[in-house]
This record gives structure tokens, sequence and C-alpha cells, in this order.
């Protein structure tokens, strides 16, 4: 890399013609998205990068072309929301942890693509699945809990650690009264589980999906199935407890058995009870926060235990405006409310 005067040229050699079209993206889209970013123009020519612009961008702009190369590299185009939390992570200083995220390879899509943490905070999501026997995720739609407690999961399962995955959520309506539901069980919970069934999909395909689910490798099923059970060399999934009672909290998390794990998703701004019904997850929350062992992950920004929780949001961008503008102004009131619950 070479530099000349108060503006400057720097040049990143690439590995491969496929590295170089998936850093350019379709019609230089991603280039043009860079360019946007950092104040710095970006041209490909054959297999070298070149950037011009005022030194202090440039460096910058070199920084966070290396912190995407992991993705681009393996000839694979860089998301959006990639590129930003790359960028979060430039803007606080913590660059070379998010180095390592690129290391962190968890699994193929059922397309190919490799599924690894977006953000630092996902990482070490990621490893506290991996390490602790109990982990709570908290945050909105959108930052990843149930999916990559899912393809942790699966990543688990092949690896030959678990023997099963169980997938559950509490059946309850957002809002709305579906009434009478038609066909047998399965098709009447079908819908309250389709999110799960989606996460599925999407890493191991649908055919394979249901080869598991018709083998018991892989069960969802409503919450109100685990009383009485004990799982073993399991990866059990709560999703959605945000919609869990006090007594079904308690419930699901005196199912864990030997050699198993448990992680236990949900949004505490989305809550569908009624309102005379205690909250099992912020119960939770009060109890276990500080409990050696279990690990509390906030994805967004909450109260949790009358702490702020500051965390990167890894959203599309229109979701990300949308939690911006529908949840921040009342978070705070909202959670006080709800923690004086169990206060």
């Amino acid at each position: 890399m070479k530099e000349v005067s108060k503006t400057g040229h720097f040049t990143i050699d690439l590995p491969s013609s496929d590295a170089a079209t998936a850093l350019s993206g379709p019609g230089n889209s991603f280039l043009k998205k860079f360019e946007s970013l950092t104040g710095v123009s970006l041209t490909i020519r054959g297999l070298q990068l070149e950037m011009n612009g005022v030194i202090s961008k440039l460096e910058r702009a070199s920084a966070l072309v290396e912190l995407t190369r992991p993705i681009w590299e393996q000839g694979l185009e860089v998301p959006e929301v990639d590129l930003k939390a790359a960028l979060s992570s430039l803007n606080i200083g913590e660059s070379s942890s998010h180095a390592e995220l690129g290391k962190k390879i968890l699994a193929r899509s059922k397309e190919g693509r490799y599924l690894r943490p977006r953000t630092i905070r996902q990482k070490e999501y990621v490893e506290s699945i991996e390490n602790f026997d109990l982990t709570f995720a908290i945050g909105p739609a959108g930052t990843g809990k149930t999916f990559l407690a899912t393809v942790c999961a699966a990543r688990l399962l092949n690896e030959k650690k678990i023997e099963k995955i169980v997938l559950t959520r509490p059946a309850v309506e957002a809002g709305e009264n579906l009434g009478f539901l038609p066909g047998d069980l399965q098709q009447k919970v079908d819908p309250y589980l389709r999110p799960l069934f989606d996460s599925l999909n999407s890493i191991f395909g649908t055919d394979k999906t249901n080869s598991l689910i018709d083998k018991g490798i892989i069960e969802v099923a409503p919450l109100a199935f685990m009383r009485g059970r004990t799982l073993d060399n399991s990866l059990v999934i709560l999703d959605e407890a945000q919609n869990t009672t006090t007594s079904q909290m308690r419930m699901f998390l005196t199912r864990l058995g030997e050699r198993s794990k448990m992680v236990v998703n949900g949004d505490i701004t989305q809550i569908d009870l009624k309102n005379d019904q205690l909250n099992g997850l912020v119960e939770a929350s009060k109890i276990f926060s500080n409990t050696e062992g279990i690990k509390f992950y906030c994805l967004a920004i909450y109260l949790l235990n009358h702490e702020p929780c500051r965390l990167v949001l890894v959203l599309k961008p229109f979701l990300n405006l949308l939690h911006k503008a529908y949840h921040l102004l009342f978070y705070k009131d909202l959670l006080r409310i709800l923690l004086n619950q169990v206060s």
C-alpha cells in the first residue's frame, strides 16, 4: 500500500477473480455502498482493488475491506448487514475482535453459504451456547437469537455431541383470536411453530428437515408438550419465551437432563400474555442473571435488572429503523413495569 501527500492511493491484491466479482457486487453495488460509508473512491482493475481519497479515510477503508475479507475472499457477496457490523466494530475500536468472526464458521446453509456470527456479541452468544448448559438471549426480531441457536444445534448434531434437537415455543396468539383451527393436532399447532420450521429449512433444506423430524432426531412441539419429560443428550431451544408464564418457565427449565443444553430466547417488548399473568422470562432474568454457569445475552437496548444493556443490533436497514421508531421510545418505562411485577 502506498501513501501520497494529503490524499493517497492504496492498492490491495485480490486472491481470485471470484473474490473480485464478490467484492464488486452486482453492478458494482458493494463498491458503491462501501464508498458511501467511507468517503473513499474504489475501483477494481483485474485482481487489484484501488482506493483513492484522504489518507485518514483510506486507512479506515482499508481496515474495513480487511474485516470483510473472510466473506468476499470465498467468492461470496458481502451483505449490507455484515458491512455495517464491521463498520460498527471499527467505530468502537473492536476491529481485532471482529476479525476473529471470520474464523468462527458454524455450518454451511443449504445454498452452500458459510454461516457465522456477524457481530462480536453474536460470537460471544454462540460461544456461551457451546460452553454453558443454559443460555438466555433477549432482543428484538432480526438479531439472530433463534437462527444462531438452531445453527449451533445443527453443528453439535453433526459433530455427534448431541443426539437430538428440540425446538419449542408457547402457543400464544399475537393479540388476535385465531378461533377454531381445523385438522389434526400437528396441523393445529403448526401456525405457532412455523418460524421454527423456517429456521430448520434454511439450514438443512426442507427434505432433510422432514427426514430428521420423521426419525425423531428433530422435534418441534408446543411448550405444553414438555411437561413431565426429561430431555437427555439434546439441545433444547425455547423461542418466544416472553410469552411464558412463571410456572411454564419453571417447568421448562426443569426438563434439562444429562448431557443437554438449553437456549431461551425472547423479546420482552412483544409480550402477548394477559395483563394479570406474571412473565416467566422477566422473572428468570432477575433470578439467574448473576448465577454462575448461566449466561444472559441482551441483543438490544434494554433495561435488564434495572441496568442498561447497550449492544450492537444486527438488522436489515428497514428493520433497524422500524425497531428504533417503534420500540425505543417506551423500552425504559415498559421494562420497569414488567420488572416490578416480580419484585
